[in-house]
């Protein structure tokens, strides 16, 4: 089936390239058994993608369950998933199946899989893996053939680095990504999507379907929409319901966009800072400008040290100069004359000083001052010292085992 019928199965409007390429990648992978990642903005529509997995598959007569991980108590998730014994836990009153179970030879669409606590992301792998899992309270193993598919619209790297998701099961569940373009980013769909909420619309409620000028248009084009696809339903319900003038103008749609002139200021930043984003980099970075600030500190001591030696060799060279002149004086006719005195030097004028020949008797090699040079250094000192051990390396850099490993895949230090 080509794309403009999946379009047309599955209801999705739009043209865009990025759009296009993600319909053609989910077609291709559907035959296959490979575990699918789907990321994308909230309401952006990633819902439907492994429905068509699905649909396309050699499991389309099985069972297809998707499960909001975001949604179930972090309590119940593993019982929900996995099922239970009778009298695992209070409240289990008798044994149940769970989604991995029934949904044996179908597929499990686990949705928000970012939210997953750590020890139920280890179960899950474990099902990856192997397709073996066991139920809360029971040792009994248990067999299961299930096509995960996972979706998320958080940036699971940083996850992995925050500690909050695990970087295996990750690259298990990432075997083949699927992106899904924000709305923003898909020109001309906006409009086409807006004209088909708007007829959806005028037929539930039985009225003519509203219109937008020239103007109002452009505005729709220029929007961010941080809430994607739902979020313009949402407008295009509102201005169908309350806005009595079928035609709508640039000043009526700016009013169901509160913080359209705000998202037009460039110097703005609406995303607030993590600060957990930066917890592993700042550890080490503390570390560097510590060590830095201690080399600074020799550096003085050595200069200072320079400069007073300087000032002793200055004048051991000339006592040395004048007792060789003592000592090998000769006459006009080239005869050492025993017990001579020295011809004395002429007396520089008053206010006016002699300055020694200053002589390079090393080359000077400039230290490098950037943090990531020095962060290198380091992790290759602590290698060195602990024979390549990273958790004792890790330990004596001061940060964790998980973020010296990234860094070392990161500058290439294996």
């Amino acid at each position: 089936m080509d794309i403009q019928s999946i379009k047309q199965r599955f209801g999705i409007i739009g043209n865009s390239p990025q759009l296009n390429r993600a319909i053609d990648t989910a077609r291709q992978v559907a035959p296959t058994d490979l575990s699918v990642l789907i990321t994308g903005e909230s309401g952006s529509g990633k819902e439907v993608f492994p429905q068509i997995i699905h649909q396309f598959s050699t499991r389309k007569h099985g069972k297809y369950i998707p499960v909001n991980c975001g949604a179930i108590p972090e309590g119940t998730i593993d019982s929900e998933l996995f099922g239970h014994e009778k009298g695992s836990f209070t409240g289990a009153h008798e044994s149940r199946k769970g989604y991995f179970e029934v949904a044996d030879k179908g597929t499990i669409f686990l949705d928000e899989v970012a939210e997953l606590p750590l020890f139920t992301q280890v179960r899950l792998l474990r099902v990856l893996e192997t397709g073996e899992f066991f139920k809360v309270g029971s040792s009994k193993v248990q067999k299961t053939d299930v096509r995960v598919i996972a979706a998320s619209n958080e940036d699971l790297v940083r996850s992995i680095q925050e500690n909050r998701f695990r970087e295996d099961l990750y690259y298990r569940l990432n075997t083949v990504p699927i992106v899904i373009p924000p709305l923003r980013e898909r020109g001309e769909d906006i409009v086409l999507l807006f004209q088909k909420f708007a007829t959806d619309f005028a037929e539930h409620y039985r009225m003519p379907p509203i219109k937008l000028t020239d103007e109002a248009r452009e505005i729709l084009l220029n929007y961010r929409w941080p809430g994607n696809v739902r979020q313009l339903k949402n407008i295009t319900e509102q201005l169908s319901v309350i806005e009595q003038e079928r035609i709508v103008d640039g000043e009526t749609l700016k009013r169901y966009l509160p913080d359209y002139n705000i998202d037009k200021l460039p110097a703005l930043y609406r995303n607030a800072v993590d600060e957990r984003t930066f917890s592993s980099e700042r550890e080490i970075l503390y570390k560097i400008l510590f060590d830095m600030k201690g080399d600074i500190n020799n550096l003085k001591k050595l200069v200072n040290e320079i400069i007073e030696k300087g000032a002793d060799v200055d004048k051991v060279q000339k006592d040395n100069e004048q007792l060789m002149q003592r000592l090998h004086q000769t006459s006009d006719d080239g005869i050492i004359e025993a017990g001579a005195e020295p011809k004395k030097e002429e007396e520089p004028e008053p206010g006016k000083r002699e300055e020694a020949p200053i002589q390079d008797t090393e080359e000077y090699i400039e230290e490098s001052l950037s943090l990531q040079d020095k962060e290198i250094e380091l992790i290759r000192k602590a290698l060195d010292k602990h024979s390549g051990k990273r958790k004792y390396a890790a330990q004596d850099l001061g940060i964790s085992e998980r973020t010296l490993y990234r860094k070392i895949k990161e500058y290439n230090l294996e």
